[in-house]
């Protein structure tokens, strides 16, 4: 079988994207990272290596929604951190996912939220 894996196509997926997008300390990389049952994000500076802020869903109250809705909720979280720490402006790394589905309603969450990307 000459076909990759989901897992090896979405890391050469992810190297492609990860080469374009970089995180500076005043405009720092979303980095998204989605499982089958919860979602994570963080606010990454590549110049430094340092995580700035980072959000997940199991610290969500998902009581009633579906994992859509939770990733939208993620969003906004990681937002408000990052307006904490005076960060309003970022760029968005989908690390090799689709922007469709749970990875899209994260950064309308984060849009929602204050975030500019």
């Amino acid at each position: 079988m000459t076909g990759k894996t989901t897992v090896e196509a979405r890391a050469r997926r992810r190297r492609r994207i990860h080469a374009k997008v970089v995180g500076t300390a005043p405009r720092p990389r979303i980095s998204v990272f989605r499982s089958n049952k919860a979602i994570y994000a963080q606010l990454v500076d590549d110049a430094s290596g340092a995580t700035i802020a980072a959000a997940r869903s199991t610290e969500v109250d998902a009581a009633g929604l579906d994992k859509t809705g939770v990733a939208k909720k993620v969003g906004a979280l990681l937002a408000e951190r990052a307006r904490a720490q005076n960060i309003d402006t970022v760029v968005f790394d989908r690390s090799g996912y689709l922007y469709h589905g749970r990875v899209k309603a994260l950064a309308e969450g984060a849009r929602e939220g204050g975030l500019v990307f």
